[in-house]
């Protein structure tokens, strides 16, 4: 099959009979018709039909060697630099399409699976562990296409620092038994966003792990028996594209995912019962390096378009001129620049791993992870204080369609704008920094890839200082 179109997409996610709750009710029939995932669906659609436009087939696939179909390039294992930036010019793409504000377009996740293929071979015998099963999804996934949510978290009941849950029933997904077909997961997961959007769902226990009970990875269809999706509120503010341009399009729907007695058959569990594979795997493997690359390749084309947003603000209003606007967009400029620096650096200084994959360097990477989550809520706020108060008095598509168009067109036109021209720009700013859509997009990019501060305290302890130290030492002629 490989790579699919759009339509391919929407009519798969229309088959697959999910258990997906939302506002208390169970969902019937047409995903792709219902309001909350429209938008999103039509939107991801458009991204596969990329995959067939001639002028961008050879950027955005590649000829399997296998079959000689075309392949989703997000599925490509690097072998050489230019593979890293084949790479990255694919998700750019994409991300240009979506201005970087799909956070779960399919080509992270499917990064992800080409990742723990690409090092599976770390666990080959370890016990309880089936590195020929990561191998066999990688293979099913990039040659049908497949798209994928994830969950790597558990529910917040107790976030102490130790913490052993001690209650009959498990709150936190974990191994309950095994039987013939395979192992048995009851519990809750966290935080899989566009969970009952996707054909399979990814799930491991990452990290932290002391018990074998919760000790598990593995990757499950979305319509599994006893697999339920959990939604949060919907953030589609509705369906004008003039009112809200960006939820309308992109909201990304959040869940709580809820095992009840989920049999994972054999050939689908990739480890279970061993806490080293647990802890170890994720660390080990190119997760990180890959994860990393195409999270800040979406990061930077967001950035871009944060600028122009601000820049077309300032333009609108003739405030262009003030040099402290001048200094909020050059805030802008500096973390574009600094974010893209990063980026190339890590291609540049990419090595081969041990199973002769090409990785970009991670300390870049991790870098540019700790400093995205702080300039993105900045960046936000930048937004909302050229806007000013432009930003609360939003007419909305109904007015400019009443007898009031007229004055609206003298009262709230800009400087070098008509009135509903200003008006869609204004609202496009609202949607992406105070509408409920906006302000889930800064909490989404401060945690993107976990607690800041952890973050921090990784980067600490895996930056290489010796050097440095050994500078001071050799200076003052110390002692070891």
């Amino acid at each position: 099959m490989g790579a699919i179109n759009g339509k391919e997409f929407i009519e798969r996610m229309d088959r697959l009979n999910k258990e997906i709750w939302l506002d208390g009710e169970r969902l019937e029939g047409k995903i792709s018709e219902h309001p909350a995932f429209r938008g999103l669906l039509q939107s991801k659609a458009s991204l596969y039909d990329f995959q067939f436009d001639l002028t961008l087939k050879e950027k955005l696939t590649f000829l399997s060697d296998e079959t000689e179909e075309r392949i989703g390039l997000s599925y490509l294992q690097p072998r050489t630099k230019e593979d890293l930036k084949r790479r990255r010019t694919m998700i750019e793409i994409w991300a240009r399409h979506t201005n970087g504000l799909m956070g779960r377009s399919p080509d992270y996740m499917n990064s992800v699976v080409m990742a723990f293929a690409s090092s599976a071979l770390f666990l080959k015998g370890s016990e309880n562990c089936f590195p020929e099963n990561i191998i066999s999804l990688y293979e099913r996934a990039r040659n049908q296409d497949l798209s994928f949510t994830h969950t790597f978290i558990t529910p917040q009941v107790n976030r102490s620092q130790i913490n052993f849950e001690k209650l009959k029933e498990p709150i936190a997904a974990k191994i309950v038994g095994k039987n013939e077909k395979g192992i048995i997961i009851k519990g809750a997961r966290l935080l899989a966003t566009q969970g009952g959007l996707t054909d399979e769902v990814l799930v491991y226990s990452a990290g932290g792990v002391t018990n074998d009970a919760d000790a598990y990875a593995f990757s499950i269809p979305s319509d599994t028996k006893g697999l339920k999706f959990l939604c949060r509120e919907s953030f589609v503010g509705g369906e004008s594209a003039f009112d809200y341009p960006l939820s309308s399009r992109y909201e990304e729907m959040d869940t709580i995912l809820v095992f009840d007695n989920v049999v994972v058959p054999w050939e689908r569990v990739f480890f279970y019962e061993n806490v080293d594979a647990a802890n170890e795997f994720m660390e080990k493997s190119s997760f990180y390096h890959h994860a990393y690359h195409q999270a800040i390749t979406r990061q930077v084309v967001k950035t871009e378009f944060l600028l122009g947003l601000a820049e077309s603000l300032s333009d609108t209003i003739n405030v262009c001129g003030y040099q402290h606007i001048q200094e909020k967009l050059s805030e802008i400029i500096i973390g574009l620049e600094t974010m893209k620096a990063l980026l190339l650096k890590s291609e540049e200084e990419a090595e081969m791993d041990e199973w002769g994959y090409m990785r970009p360097n991670l300390i870049p990477l991790k870098v540019a992870s700790n400093v995205f989550p702080r300039i993105y809520p900045r960046f936000s706020e930048i937004i909302q204080l050229i806007g000013a108060s432009g930003m609360v008095t939003l007419p909305t598509e109904k007015d400019f369609n009443s007898p009031i168009k007229k004055d609206l067109e003298l009262y709230l036109q800009g400087s070098r704008k008509n009135a509903e021209e200003r008006i869609k720009l204004f609202r496009l700013a609202w949607d992406l920094t105070m509408s409920s859509f906006g302000t889930r997009q800064t909490q989404y990019e401060r945690y993107f890839f976990g607690d800041p501060v952890r973050l921090s305290s990784g980067l600490y302890h895996t930056y290489p200082k010796e050097e440095y130290c050994k500078r001071v030492k050799d200076l003052l002629d110390l002692k070891e």
